[in-house]
């Protein structure tokens, strides 16, 4: 089984959540770490001028706050709230904190991204580790 595992969390309404933490729950030795991990996207210059900074204090709370109670649901777990490109912000974690084991889940993809969605598909792509990826 694994002793590192990340599980990089969306919480888009076309994933499922429960499949990636049910499998961290699986691999995991009894001594493994699991950190969960969600990357916000940095929003363009052009609508951040829109966009109250007390409402973006509010969302980054409420995610905060999401993470935080997935991360009592299992045992040795951690979660994270950092700012970046999905793919490129997971594999730069990855390289820096070496998990084992990356479990990430994929929405049904359009056509451009072919079979994995574009976050998916770069972390499978460029992962020096293995990747479960999970529907």
């Amino acid at each position: 089984m694994y002793k590192n595992i990340l599980v990089p969390i969306s919480f888009d309404a076309e994933r499922n959540i429960s499949v990636p933490l049910k499998l961290a729950k699986l691999f995991a030795k009894s001594e493994a770490t699991v950190t969960l991990l969600h990357v916000v996207e940095p929003i363009p210059s052009f609508v951040r001028n829109y966009i109250p900074d007390d409402e973006l204090i509010k969302q980054r709370k409420a995610i905060k706050s999401e993470i935080d109670k997935l991360t009592a649901t299992l045992t040795n777990t951690k979660g994270l709230v950092i700012e970046g490109h999905a793919g490129r912000t997971i594999l730069d974690w990855a390289k820096t904190n070496k998990p084992d084991l990356i479990i990430l889940s994929s929405r049904r993809p359009k056509m451009p991204d072919l079979l994995l969605g574009s976050t998916a598909s770069h972390v499978v792509r460029y992962a020096t580790c293995s990747v479960h990826v999970v529907r």
